[in-house]
C-alpha cells in the first residue's frame, strides 16, 4: 500500500513520501497563483481552481488568500462562497455541498496526528506521522468565521455553525450549533 493509499484509508502514513510531497508542492504553486490573481479575473481564477480542486460546481467564489494541503481532495458543490483566510487541510476528502457559505478564517482539518509521541514521531523524516478522516458538509450550510471543523465530522443539511465554534462531533441537519465544543442549541 502506498503512503497516499494509507492516507486516504485513514491509516498512519508518512507525509514526507515523495509522491505526496510532489502534489503538496504543486498545490502550493497553484495556491500562490490563485492568491495573487486579480479578483476580477474570474476566468483565470476558475482555471486555477479546475487544476487545484478535486471538483467544483458552478458559481463557486473563494476569496484569496485560500490555503490547502493537496487541493485534489476538496470537492465543492454549486453556489458556494468561501471567504478569505480559509485553511483546508485536505489529507482526506473534504466535501462541501451546494448553497454553502464558509466565513473568513474557517479551518477544516481532515488530518490529525497520533496522540502517542512514539507513534507520531518518525526518526527518518522531518515530518510527523499523520492520520486522516473525511469531513462532509451538507447543503445549505453556513459556517461562521474563525470556526474549526475537525477530522471525521459530518455536518448535515440546513445547518448554521456559530462563529468561533470548534466542531468536534457530527451536527445533525436542521440545527443551529455553537461553541467549543460545538453543540446544537436549537433546531431551525
Amino acid at each position: 500500500m502506498t503512503e497516499k493509499e494509507k492516507m486516504l484509508a485513514g491509516e498512519i502514513y508518512d507525509c514526507g513520501d515523495p509522491e505526496l510531497l510532489q502534489r503538496w508542492h504543486y498545490a502550493k504553486e497553484l495556491q500562490l497563483r490563485y492568491n495573487n490573481t486579480d479578483s476580477r479575473n474570474s476566468e483565470e481564477l476558475s482555471a486555477i481552481l479546475d487544476e487545484l480542486l478535486g471538483s467544483h460546481g458552478d458559481n463557486v467564489w473563494i476569496s484569496a488568500p485560500f490555503f490547502v494541503d493537496y487541493g485534489e481532495n476538496i470537492h465543492i458543490g454549486s453556489h458556494v462562497e468561501i471567504n478569505m483566510n480559509c485553511v483546508f487541510l485536505d489529507c482526506n476528502r473534504i466535501t462541501i455541498g451546494d448553497n454553502c457559505g464558509i466565513g473568513p478564517g474557517v479551518h477544516i482539518y481532515a488530518v490529525t496526528h497520533p496522540v502517542n509521541p512514539t507513534e507520531r514521531l518518525s526518526p527518518n523524516s522531518q515530518f510527523w506521522k499523520s492520520l486522516t478522516a473525511p469531513v462532509t458538509i451538507g447543503n445549505n450550510v453556513w459556517i461562521g468565521g474563525s470556526s474549526v471543523v475537525l477530522p471525521g465530522v459530518t455536518i448535515g443539511d440546513n445547518v448554521t455553525i456559530g462563529a468561533g465554534s470548534v466542531v468536534t462531533k457530527d451536527i445533525p441537519s436542521n440545527s443551529l450549533a455553537v461553541g467549543n465544543p460545538c453543540r446544537v442549541i436549537r433546531e431551525v
